[in-house]
C-alpha cells in the first residue's frame, strides 16, 4: 500500500508520524483476523484494546484532563489509516465523536470526573441511544420520557439501533423531558444525560436485545424501565439537548466521512494489486481498460471526496459549524466508498464472492454508509432547502 495515497499535502510532520505510527499497529491484525471476526459475528476486542491501552481512543480529550489533546484533523487521519489497513473504524468511532458533547456543553465538574476516567482508566463511551422504531430520522418524535423527582431523573421508553451497548461502560441518553405534544417548538424539550449503564445493565433496567445486520454491526434495542440518573449528569440545559446532538453530528459526519475514505483506498489497493497478478488470456486482467477505468475513477471520487473532508476538517477545527461541508464530505466519501466497492468486486470477479479474499465482507459494509448514519437522501435535501433555499419538503 502507498502512503503517498493519503493527502501528504495536507498533513503536519506530527499528523504523518501519527499516521505512520497507527499503520504499524493496524498492520497486526491482517485480513485473516477481520475475516474471523466478521464470520464469527464477535467484537474485536483485542486490536480495541489495544488502541485503548495506547491512548489513541482518548486522543480527543485535552492534556489537561488525560487525554492525547488532539484535533479533529488528526482523530480523522486516525480512523483513515485503521480502515485503510482493513480495519473497522466503526467498532470505535463513538467515543471520538461523542467526547465533544462533554467538552463543549458539560460543566467543569462533569469534565474532571469523568475524562480523566475515560483517558487513563480505559471507562469507555461508545453508545449513544437516540433513534426510537416510531422516531427514526425526526428525532424530535422520540418518547422516551425522563421525569425528575429530586435529584434524579426516572427514564422509561426505548431505544433501537444503539450500537454497542455490551461493549461500553457509559452512554449518551436523549429523552424528553416535556412531551412532543406540549412544546411550542418541536426541538425544545429534549435533554441529553450521560448514563453509566454498568450497574442498569446487571439491575435489569436497561434490557438489550442484539439486532443482527448484514455488516456485522454490533447494534441494539434497548428497553428502559425506571432508570434513575442523576441530574447531575445532565449535559447542557434541561429541554435544551437538541442543540448539543446537533453540535456533534459535523464531527461525527467528518469522521465517518474518514472511514469511508480508508476503506475506499483499501479496495483500490487490493483491486490493483490483484488485477497485476491476476492473468486471463495470457495477460494481466490489469491491462483492460474495462478494469482500469472503474478504478480510476473511484480513485478519483476518493481524492474529491477526501479534499472536500479536509477542508470540512479546517473550518471545523477553527469553531466553524456550517453543516454543509461536513455533510458534503459525507455524501461524497460514501459514494465512492461504494463505487470502490463494485470496482473491486468487478476486478475480483468469481474470486471475490470468496470469503478468503477479503473483499466481499467489506463489500457488504460498503452499502451502510449511503443510509447511515445519515441518508443520501437527507443530506440532499438539506442542501436544497438551507444552502439552495427551495421549499423545505418535510
Amino acid at each position: 500500500m502507498a502512503h503517498d495515497w493519503l493527502a501528504e499535502d495536507v498533513l503536519t510532520e506530527d499528523q504523518e508520524a501519527l499516521r505512520d505510527t497507527v499503520s504499524d499497529i493496524a498492520r497486526k491484525y491482517d485480513m485473516q483476523y477481520w475475516i474471523e471476526v466478521e464470520e464469527s459475528g464477535r467484537y474485536p476486542a483485542e486490536w480495541v484494546k489495544e488502541l485503548t491501552d495506547g491512548g489513541w481512543l482518548s486522543l480527543l480529550i485535552p492534556e489537561e484532563y488525560g487525554g492525547g489533546g488532539g484535533t479533529i484533523p488528526d482523530a480523522a487521519l486516525f480512523l483513515e489509516t485503521l480502515n485503510r489497513w482493513g480495519g473497522n473504524g466503526g467498532a470505535i468511532h463513538a467515543q471520538m465523536y461523542q467526547m465533544g458533547a462533554i467538552l463543549r456543553h458539560g460543566t467543569e465538574e462533569q469534565k474532571q470526573q469523568w475524562l480523566p476516567q475515560i483517558a487513563n482508566d480505559g471507562l469507555r463511551l461508545q453508545s449513544f441511544g437516540i433513534t426510537e422504531p416510531d422516531a427514526g430520522t425526526d428525532t424530535t418524535r422520540i418518547r422516551t420520557f425522563a421525569r425528575r423527582e429530586g435529584d434524579e431523573y426516572v427514564i422509561n421508553g426505548g431505544k433501537i439501533y444503539t450500537s454497542r451497548f455490551h461493549q461500553t461502560d457509559l452512554m449518551l441518553l436523549l429523552v424528553r423531558t416535556e412531551k412532543y405534544e406540549d412544546v411550542e417548538k418541536k426541538t425544545d424539550g429534549i435533554t441529553v444525560l450521560l448514563v453509566d449503564v454498568r450497574e442498569a445493565k446487571q439491575n435489569g433496567q436497561i434490557e438489550y436485545r442484539p439486532i443482527k445486520v448484514m455488516s456485522g454491526h454490533h447494534t441494539n434495542q434497548l428497553t428502559i424501565t425506571n432508570l434513575r440518573v442523576p441530574v447531575e449528569n445532565r449535559i447542557g440545559d434541561e429541554g435544551k439537548g437538541f442543540r448539543v446532538i446537533l453540535s456533534g453530528m459535523n464531527s461525527e459526519r467528518l469522521l465517518v466521512s474518514s472511514e469511508y475514505i480508508g476503506s475506499g483506498l483499501y479496495f483500490i489497493d487490493r483491486a490493483v494489486q490483484y488485477s497485476k497478478e491476476r492473468e486471463v488470456f495470457g495477460r494481466p486482467i490489469g491491462m483492460n481498460q474495462g478494469i482500469q477505468f472503474p478504478l480510476a475513477t473511484a480513485f478519483t471520487e476518493l481524492r474529491a471526496a477526501s479534499l472536500m473532508r479536509w477542508h470540512a476538517a479546517k473550518v471545523f477545527q477553527e469553531g466553524s459549524r456550517d453543516g454543509f461541508y461536513a455533510n458534503t464530505a459525507k455524501l461524497l466519501s460514501s459514494k465512492a466508498l461504494w463505487n470502490a466497492a463494485n470496482a473491486a468486486m468487478d476486478t475480483f470477479g468469481g474470486a471475490g464472492l470468496a470469503s478468503e479474499y477479503g473483499i466481499e465482507q467489506k463489500f457488504r459494509a460498503a452499502r451502510g454508509p449511503l443510509i447511515a448514519p445519515i441518508s443520501t437522501n437527507l443530506v440532499l435535501a438539506g442542501i436544497a432547502h438551507r444552502d439552495l433555499g427551495m421549499p423545505k419538503s418535510f
